[in-house]
């Protein structure tokens, strides 16, 4: 512990060079608040930790970009104090769900079945998409609820109440699960028929199906056509989940596909 600085603890790098981390105990419970490059910062840091757990008049609108200690510290520090657990990551409890915090004005909202699986997620955003790493890989957090990676706002899926930050289950709607499929009006499923497109170098018409299990199989013939025609493309097939073998091969062999596709082939596009 660094001289007359409670909390402040001097360390090496791999290089060995010193840094100071500063570090509060709670409850019994041992909180890093994260390295410092001098002993006074990491002092500031757990002197303004101490402020923030000594009163609940310390909330998170009070936090500034010139605090001492990181914003992610303040969050864990709140919720701890005010909800009793600790979570490493900037999460905050609420009655039925919880709060991410990416920043202090972008904040996530998750259904608390979701928080064992986020507790331990570093949620990261590049390029407009927000993703964690799990088990090695870097996920997107939409395929979580059932989103593809290619899937297009307002076409394939809704946030109900507008608001992109709300992942509740309640605020997603799920348009469209499958490849190649677009609902257009029609007067049967709310409305709705499924027109099957695929690509190759352009979009051409599989079919328009009644049913989207069937709408999906569709594309799968299509892509097995394609295949056979010697176009070398990886399509992504789509699963029909709850679908027996037996009944995906009846309704394969029974759907009717465009007469167009059989006679795509690698020299004609």
């Amino acid at each position: 512990m660094a001289k007359n600085m409670p909390g402040v603890y001097a360390a090496k790098k791999k290089d060995n060079s010193i840094y100071y981390r500063s570090s509060i105990t709670l409850r019994e419970k041992h909180i890093s608040l994260g390295g410092y490059p001098d002993e006074w910062s990491a002092h500031s840091a757990y002197m303004q930790a101490r402020s923030i757990v000594a009163t609940d008049h310390v909330t998170l609108d009070d936090y500034r970009p010139d605090s001492p200690l990181p914003f992610p510290k303040w969050v864990v520090l709140i919720n701890f104090r005010d909800n009793g657990l600790y979570f490493s990551m900037p999460i905050y409890l609420k009655k039925k769900y919880f709060l991410y915090y990416l920043e202090p004005a972008y904040i996530l909202k998750f259904d608390i079945d979701d928080l064992f699986y986020y507790s331990s997620k570093k949620i990261m955003q590049r390029g407009g998409h927000l993703f964690v790493n799990d088990y090695g890989m870097q996920c997107n957090i939409l395929n979580r609820y059932g989103i593809k990676n290619y899937a297009v706002y307002g076409k394939d899926y809704l946030f109900i109440n507008g608001d992109s930050t709300d992942f509740r289950y309640e605020n997603i709607e799920i348009l469209n699960r499958f490849h190649g499929i677009t609902c257009i009006p029609g007067k049967n499923h709310g409305g709705c028929l499924y027109k099957v497109r695929i690509h190759v170098r352009s979009n051409y018409v599989v079919g328009i199906y009644e049913q989207e299990a069937e709408a999906a199989i569709a594309y799968n013939k299509a892509a097995d056509i394609l295949k056979k025609n010697g176009i070398d493309r990886n399509f992504a097939l789509n699963y029909i989940e709850g679908l027996s073998p037996a009944a995906y091969a009846d309704i394969y062999s029974k759907l009717q596909v465009a007469p167009s596709i059989y006679r795509l082939t690698p020299e004609n596009t």
